[in-house]
């Protein structure tokens, strides 16, 4: 586990270790290379930011059981439930790396990687269960499962096309900004905040979401070996990121002999388009763009009480945003 944006906080990364321990406990399972495989993933540092913005956002109602048996059980499902999409979307891209290691569908193979994702999925349902019965949040982590297959959906039925930037933005803001946004939600309601913290948490999330997945996209076109992402792994299996949308608008016919390949495209091919990009401003334009979805979480920040617990979330939403550079 990576505690690297609330390591200032010896509070919360006590919490987070609970959760960490809780995760490890409810994956479980009698099945060897199963039971390996989940406890790579669970080891493998994940930086725990969802589970850490819910238990940050509980804080914000004031009470001292922020960090309650409750409150460590909802901030771990959503650890699970990113997890386990991860598996499942490495089987998917048939991606060798994850985190700076092997995938799980690379190391165990992809029945075992399925097998996987499956049974967090199931740890899941177990969680919400035991928080959230006759609450309404069960219907909304419903809501968020189905934002979050429309995104992955939405991404596969565009593979190898140039989407339009409304198509872009839908697609991670299911994909990647529904899971921030039911982690601040989550932490907010239930650490006893008001309808108004509640509904501004909701949106927080989904603009540091949102920064976070235009940031991981930039890092498809970046060399920065300190990052545990395969460069070039978005484009190689097709995905469009922003970096390349913005600049194929105005350079498409130097772009379009290499993607034209698709499946075809050489590691030479790859590596031209990523020159490409950075060459015309790609990346630095999708830069921009994350800086402004965090200014607005910024401005959202700022409309909660002054409080410790107000500042951690600027300064962590003002450290995400550098992340890639």
């Amino acid at each position: 586990m990576d505690k690297h944006y609330f390591r200032s906080d010896p509070q919360l990364n006590n919490a987070l270790e609970e959760v960490n321990h809780l995760i490890n406990q409810r994956i479980t399972v009698n099945n060897t290379d199963l039971q390996a495989a989940l406890k790579q993933m669970a080891s493998k540092g994940g930086k725990y930011l969802r589970p850490a913005f819910c238990l940050t956002f509980a804080r914000l109602g004031g009470k001292n059981s922020w960090n309650s048996s409750k409150l460590i059980k909802i901030a771990s499902s959503l650890e699970i439930l990113h997890m386990a999409t991860l598996i499942h979307d490495d089987v998917i891209d048939d991606s060798p790396e994850r985190r700076g290691a092997p995938s799980i569908q690379k190391a165990f193979g992809k029945d075992t990687a399925v097998y996987s994702g499956d049974l967090l999925f199931t740890v899941f349902f177990d969680l919400l269960v035991e928080t959230m019965e006759s609450s309404p949040y069960l219907a909304t982590n419903a809501q968020a499962m189905r934002k979050i297959l429309a995104g992955e959906l939405g991404q596969m039925n565009q593979r190898y096309q140039q989407q339009s930037l409304l198509e872009y933005y839908r697609n991670i803001n299911g994909k990647t900004a529904t899971l921030f946004s039911l982690a601040a939600q989550e932490g907010a309601h239930f650490g006893g905040a008001d309808a108004r913290t509640v509904h501004l948490a909701k949106h927080i999330g989904q603009n540091i979401g949102i920064t976070f997945q235009i940031l991981d996209d930039m890092l498809d076109y970046t060399t920065n070996k300190k990052l545990n992402k395969p460069i070039l792994e978005d484009l190689a299996t097709g995905v469009y990121s922003l970096p390349l949308l913005l600049v194929l608008k105005e350079h498409h016919k130097e772009l379009d002999p290499y993607l034209a390949k698709k499946q075809e495209m050489t590691v030479e091919d790859t590596q031209e388009v990523q020159r490409l990009v950075n060459q015309y401003g790609g990346v630095k334009q999708a830069h921009e763009l994350a800086g402004k979805f965090t200014n607005k979480a910024l401005q959202l920040i700022d409309e909660l009480p002054t409080s410790p617990t107000q500042k951690l979330l600027k300064r962590v939403t003002i450290q995400l945003l550098d992340r890639s550079m």
